[in-house]
């Protein structure tokens, strides 16, 4: 059975839904004090390696990242 990831990236700065489709679909959330919360699943480590490249390329600060599994 394969395992199944829900990835959450946390960032300092503060960006509106509408970022969603450029990051892959991720969900883009506000969170307290102007953070912003990026999460959804991801096809694979290529995905991911994708979406932080994209973070990297508009200089945003990742302050907290996580990977849940999913239990089918």
């Amino acid at each position: 059975m394969d395992k199944r990831y829900k990835y959450e990236i946390r960032v300092t700065e503060n960006l509106e839904a509408h970022w969603s489709d450029w990051f892959a679909g991720m969900d883009v959330q506000m969170a307290s004090q102007g953070e912003t919360i990026l999460s959804g699943h991801l096809i694979d480590q290529a995905e991911l390696i994708g979406l932080l490249y994209k973070i990297h390329a508009l200089n945003l600060t990742i302050i907290a990242f996580r990977r849940i599994e999913i239990h089918q």
